[in-house]
């Protein structure tokens, strides 16, 4: 929808079609339970970028970040090593420190500069996001794309000048396993357990993998709320996100179109070049829609070997080199998700409620690992395909800040859950069994039990989404939230597939604009804005 709304706004007639009643893919919010509305898959914005906020003018249509103060929270077992303390990341410096050096004063002291490291790497890398990867060739590109390249390189080299002191740690940070980065900070394990959760988020991978530090860096590169490397929620659920764009979008011109299953991307032969090109689309009705161009928001495999006849090398009109490097993406993540109505706030046992009123416990993200062998226990089991015995699980609490979620003294709660392969070893289960399904939720609220002792008691509703159900549901290959796999082989330049990271694909006229295309997954908008800026340069406005 971003790139619509850029698209309309530039005088193109505009077509939107979303497969589902509700306008929004993986940022929606549904009403599952009466009176209780859950961000069903995606539930937090952090990497949206700010100029499509502006450009947009998101804000007039309802837009409204909501800031999370603490934004993250970790708890520990009353009868653990720990003896019940808890960390707490604030937004006052003081009192962050002032938690760190509970468990050592002088990781404390080394997060202030941790910190400060990672807004060099940030201020480093954004001119990357808000671009296709720079053309060091210079040749690419007709001469208004070449000008927006050398305009790219110049901010990148400006930056690279800037901050050279942290080049070699950046690079690093590109390429080595967290566990690494992060012991060369930091000495306690519960602050590197709670920092190393984001560099596992939506990758079947440990942080003492190879790779692992970039998944770390690709999730507090962000900003929200003019704040750097922070997630917030957003004012009535994800779905609000999504509808602020379709206003602006619909405000340009552009229709959106709901209810609308795309069976087949239409292509025929274009005269003028001798080469097949993209013509529209056939619907599951048999509706056949006409177009100049083709924006694809769904999964590259999705949208070249499922939506064209690409399933077999050399079949439809995409280049056999080309389908075999989409067929085999790494599409592993193991996430699922589970939203659940509940009757009142969770009470953790080292931080226990004084009120009926949301503390600072409920405001952020909670996080109940306390040691980094959790997650490498975890990451180990899922990768021969056994769902973890103990997996990672992060919970967050949005009617705490936001009360039109959920009726008065009730609650949503969402536990994101790591470590659930989409590939289940066939002699332990199966997602499709909904017993299976159900054993394994019911191990994760236990272990949210041992922390949040009234936490199942309280339960109303369930949701759940395993991987198989976020491929059902959303379209989403192998249930990656990322639309593939963040590996470094698997970026830039390579981002769906090596030379095709400019957001045009093989056959003339078909974009891809989601996450599937660099700089990659989450609910960032950026591959929007920049492949719709691709479309209009092609098309020569």
């Amino acid at each position: 929808m971003v790139a619509a709304a850029y698209l309309a706004k530039s005088g193109l007639d505009v077509l939107v079609l979303e497969r589902r009643a509700i306008l929004g893919g993986a940022a929606i919010t549904e009403e599952l339970y009466p009176g209780f509305k859950f961000s069903r898959a995606s539930y937090l914005a952090g990497l949206f970028r700010p100029q499509i906020i502006k450009d947009l003018e998101l804000e007039k249509y309802g837009f409204e970040y909501i800031p999370r103060n603490p934004s993250s929270f970790t708890p520990s077992l009353l009868n653990g090593p720990y003896g019940g303390k808890s960390l707490f990341f604030w937004e006052d410096a003081q009192k962050t420190w002032d938690s760190i050096a509970q468990f050592s004063k002088k990781d404390a002291d080394a997060f202030v500069e941790y910190e400060n490291f990672l807004g060099k790497v940030r201020e480093l890398i954004e001119p990357l996001l808000d671009g296709p990867p720079p053309d060091l060739t210079f040749r690419a590109g007709n001469a208004k794309e070449r000008k927006r390249n050398v305009q790219q390189i110049y901010s990148l080299l400006k930056s690279a000048v800037k901050n050279r002191d942290i080049l070699g740690q950046c690079y690093q940070l590109f390429t080595g396993p967290a566990s690494q980065i992060l012991d060369s900070w930091f000495e306690s394990e519960i602050l590197k357990t709670t920092l190393a959760t984001d560099a596992v988020i939506g990758g079947l991978l440990s942080p003492s993998q190879m790779g692992s530090a970039y998944v770390l860096l690709h999730h507090v590169m962000g900003e929200a709320a003019g704040k750097k490397g922070v997630w917030a929620y957003v004012k009535g659920g994800m779905g609000a996100l999504s509808g602020s764009i379709a206003a602006s979008a619909r405000s340009a011109g552009a229709e959106l179109r709901p209810n609308s299953f795309v069976k087949r991307i239409l292509y025929d032969f274009d005269k003028t070049t001798g080469k097949q090109k993209a013509s529209g689309v056939l619907l599951n009705d048999g509706t056949e829609i006409s177009s100049r161009v083709v924006l694809s928001n769904a999964t590259p495999y999705h949208t070249f070997l499922e939506l064209l006849p690409g399933l077999r090398d050399g079949a439809g009109p995409l280049p056999a080199d080309f389908q075999r490097q989409i067929r085999l993406t790494d599409y592993s993540c193991g996430a699922l998700k589970i939203n659940c109505a509940v009757d009142s706030l969770p009470n953790f046992a080292c931080l226990p409620n004084t009120s009926d009123k949301p503390g600072p416990q409920h405001h952020g993200t909670v996080h109940f690992e306390n040691f980094m062998e959790e997650i490498e226990l975890a990451a180990r089991e899922a990768a021969m395909g056994i769902p973890a015995t103990r997996p990672l699980i992060e919970m967050t609490v949005p009617s705490a800040l936001d009360s039109t979620l959920a009726p008065p003294g009730k609650h949503v709660v969402q536990l994101f859950v790591q470590f659930a392969p989409y590939k289940v070893n066939p002699n332990i289960g199966s997602w499709s069994d909904q017993t299976f399904k159900e054993q394994f939720v019911d191990r994760c609220f236990s272990i949210v039990d041992e922390y949040v002792p009234n936490f199942s008691s309280s339960v109303l509703y369930r949701d759940i989404l395993s991987p198989l159900d976020l491929e059902y549901l959303l379209a989403l290959h192998e249930g990656n939230i990322m639309h593939g796999a963040l590996c470094l082989h698997q970026l830039g330049y390579s981002r769906p597939a090596y030379n095709w990271h400019r957001y045009r694909s093989p056959l003339k006229g078909l974009y891809l604009c989601g996450s599937g295309a660099h700089p990659g997954g989450g609910v960032m908008g950026a591959a929007g804005k920049n492949c719709a800026f691709q479309v209009l340069s092609d098309l020569g406005l």
